[in-house]
């Protein structure tokens, strides 16, 4: 048997709740109107490259990525541009966006979209990063990273590893489950590509183990791929993050403020190699992606293929409508995931999960004084002091936040999740961060 692996610091255990893990991806409908942000990518926004009345075809460009950290933006949709305005996405805020009437579903001429695998690819290393960023891909686990950025590896130093992130440990999401079950093919010729692009032998498919069909079906799939090896782990979170998840597969720490480039390493989500594939293969630019729609109370809980644009209301309506006991509805997990103030808050490419919570699920418990238990100490997977953080935070004290490296904090919650006195601890480091790094950027 497979020895399982895990990071060493910290790290907790949450109910799994992986209520949608049995369901298939179901395909669903077009949206009747698209709202299509152009901030849905670490990074500057793209700019439009269409105005108000102008038709477009599903898969055309209608925003170009033109910073080195930007990633270009494709019609999920046809129809006509009706405007392009603000609209409240799913931070919360409200950004830039465009409107788009739909029309029917008539695609750009070139995409290819029968199903059949095409594993061959005659491109050389260079014409497939190209290719990845002209099709918008960035990554699919959260972060939404541009996926070719992390292709073009600096001078100086050399990827070794292509590790493939599919841990999945926040509770309730399934999407990337039912990814890795549904398009094991299509995902290991987009880690071919990957390796191709980077010129690396080994990749490394990361999956816990609460998805043993997941393990089994990948580990067959990869004896046919030369250099993919599919890892068993130990279900811990947040072990899906890039620093611990490298930690767990090949031992290696990712210094404070470095990337994983600095340890020979390269990760990406199973969705977005699925995304790379389509794209180098399929011509097929990021305009959909899986979403897990969850929740106790929710009547269907499932796995739905949605436009990017889509309103989260219609995923909801999909998977049984808006239970009458919600008091919360939040984008992502919940451990990391945000509250949404707005159900018409369209689907980006990094909405991995929309969860339904009821009133006893949402109330946190009442706040009281911190016991010195240190659990949050043994908890956090980055080594650092929660409590003293918080307090820090608290009182604006940000040089000495900047010296107990709150920057390295992934706002992962497992302090939060963990206090015994309810204390909100990662609300006050989430300021504390947001200050400090401004602080950083004016200091130049």
């Amino acid at each position: 048997m497979q020895q399982l692996k895990t990071f060493v610091m910290g790290g907790v255990h949450p109910p799994e709740n992986k209520l949608a893990e049995k369901g298939a991806i179901q395909r669903l409908d077009p949206p009747k109107m698209a709202a299509i942000p152009l901030s849905q990518h670490l990074g500057v926004p793209a700019v439009p490259v269409v105005k108000r009345g102008d038709q477009v075809l599903c898969g055309q460009l209608i925003a170009k990525g033109e910073a080195f950290i930007s990633a270009n933006i494709h019609a999920s949709v046809s129809g006509k541009v009706t405007k392009i305005d603000t609209v409240t996405d799913t931070s919360g805020y409200r950004r830039k966006s465009i409107i788009i009437q739909v029309e029917g579903d008539e695609w750009l001429e070139g995409i290819d979209r029968d199903q059949g695998l095409v594993r061959e690819c005659s491109l050389d290393a260079r014409e497939i990063t190209k290719k990845i960023q002209e099709m918008g891909v960035v990554g699919m686990g959260g972060a939404t990273f541009p996926s070719h950025v992390k292709m073009m590896v600096p001078k100086g130093k050399a990827a070794e590893y292509l590790i493939i992130n599919g841990v999945e440990c926040e509770p309730c999401l399934t999407a990337d489950h039912r990814v890795m079950l549904e398009k094991g093919e299509e995902l290991m010729v987009g880690i071919g590509l990957q390796m191709k692009a980077l010129g690396v032998e080994k990749a490394i498919i990361g999956v816990e183990n609460n998805k043993p069909d997941a393990l089994a079906h990948l580990a067959k799939l990869a004896a046919d791929y030369p250099g993919i090896s599919v890892q068993a782990l130990q279900v811990k979170y947040p072990q899906g993050a890039e620093k611990q998840l490298i930690k767990a597969l090949v031992n290696r720490e990712v210094p404070s403020g470095k990337l994983p480039i600095e340890v020979g390493c390269v990760v990406h989500n199973v969705g977005t190699a699925v995304a790379v594939y389509e794209a180098v293969q399929k011509n097929k630019p990021l305009i959909e992606r899986v979403v897990t729609v969850s929740g106790s109370s929710v009547k269907n809980p499932a796995n739905f293929m949605v436009r990017i644009g889509t309103p989260v209301s219609q995923l909801i309506e999909a998977a049984g409508g808006l239970p009458e006991d919600t008091a919360k509805v939040v984008n992502g997990g919940p451990m990391m995931g945000k509250a949404l103030n707005d159900l018409e808050v369209p689907v980006s490419k990094g909405t991995s999960g929309i969860l339904v919570f009821t009133g006893a699920e949402s109330i946190r418990p009442p706040e009281q004084n911190c016991i010195r238990c240190a659990r949050c100490l043994t908890i956090c997977p980055m080594g650092l002091e929660p409590y003293l953080l918080a307090a820090l935070a608290d009182k604006k004290r940000l040089e000495e936040c900047e010296d107990e490296r709150i920057m390295d904090c992934m706002e992962c919650g497992s302090c939060l999740y963990i206090c015994p006195s309810g204390k909100p601890l990662l609300d006050h480091i989430r300021v504390g961060k947001n200050r400090v790094g401004k602080m950083i950027r004016e200091r130049g």
